[in-house]
């Protein structure tokens, strides 16, 4: 035997939690007629027609299973207790919404949101520079700054953990969309009192003699310095003493230790007062560029391509410019 029931509509929306029928125009309908005072007005307002209104406020009484309006006496369509508790909880989730609204136009246009920043340590000299004055400018972005040797960055952009990064030659791995910002000079520093400081050419033969201080395997300093040395020593073995920081190799040749082949933008300060100067090799400045690149394996954010458009319009002033740095005298 097949028993048959039928399920009425009041049997289904009594099961129903509330919250799953009202709905956004409902609300819109009730605060109306409070606010015009009849449905006909509330209609006008609204484009609708009485009979529409009426039937959204009925929807909504049902669902809630009390009367919202006072339809009788002198305070006819004012809200009951239990309308005005509805009309506080649609005034609330209508402003929310309107925020959640301008978040969502703020992040379409890039003026809000986060964007992680690495750079390579041969960088974070005027990394800081750079996120001062992005805060100045988007101060509803957040710049998180992460610095790291090269080999660590090519890593760290394989992993998708940075939204830009400023390094030196792009990658060929991961594939980058890398654009070129401004020359990268790299000058052979000493002392200002080391005996080669007062040489008009300092010649391969000269720079045999010396000891250099060299970044750690890894460095694109490192690399450029390796390929510099091979090239003007044919095959001649150099001393070097190897340092893990940029700011350790500067305070090693300050100190006498040696001379170091280093990138301009680390030692600007020191060249422009004096206490470093960079020697009249030949080959030197090796000019290379600044890249800021981009992971293609994911679109970047609206945030991170208002960044990456205000450094490359701003590049110029971000690095130190070259020629205040020749020889570090004056």
């Amino acid at each position: 035997m097949i028993l048959k029931f039928r399920i009425s509509d009041e049997s289904v929306r009594k099961t129903l939690n509330p919250l799953d029928q009202i709905t956004l125009r409902q609300l819109r309908a009730l605060q109306a007629v409070v606010s015009e005072g009849t449905i006909s007005a509330a209609a006008a307002r609204l484009g609708l027609t009485g009979p529409a209104i009426h039937n959204q406020l009925k929807l909504l009484e049902d669902s809630v299973e009390s009367a919202l309006l006072v339809r009788e006496g002198h305070g006819r369509g004012t809200p009951t207790p239990q309308g005005a508790a509805l009309l506080t909880a649609y005034e609330e989730a209508h402003t929310a919404l309107e925020r959640a609204v301008q978040t969502i136009r703020a992040l379409n246009a890039g003026k809000i949101g986060s964007v992680t920043l690495g750079v390579v340590s041969t960088a974070k000299y005027v990394a800081p520079g750079i996120v001062a004055r992005l805060k100045s400018e988007m101060p509803d972005v957040e710049v998180r700054l992460k610095v790291a040797n090269r080999a660590d960055t090519i890593e760290a952009l394989g992993k998708g953990e940075y939204d830009l990064c400023i390094m030196g030659r792009p990658p060929q791995m991961p594939k980058v969309d890398a654009t070129p910002l401004v020359d990268h000079p790299h000058v052979i520093i000493a002392a200002a009192d080391h005996p080669l400081a007062d040489k008009d050419t300092v010649t391969a033969d000269d720079l045999g003699k010396e000891l250099f201080v060299t970044r750690e395997t890894g460095s694109g300093t490192r690399i450029l310095a390796a390929h510099y040395l091979n090239e003007i020593g044919n095959g001649r073995e150099f001393q070097t003493i190897e340092m893990t920081s940029n700011e350790t190799i500067k305070q090693a040749v300050l100190s006498g230790l040696g001379i170091a082949l280093i990138s301009a933008h680390t030692v600007a300060e020191e060249l422009r007062t004096g206490r470093l100067v960079s020697l009249p090799c030949d080959g030197m400045p090796i000019i290379r560029r600044w890249f800021l690149c981009a992971p293609t394996e994911r679109p970047p954010g609206m945030a991170a391509l208002k960044v990456r458009e205000w450094i490359s319009a701003n590049a110029e002033t971000i690095f130190p410019a070259f020629d205040v740095m020749k020889r570090g005298r004056g």
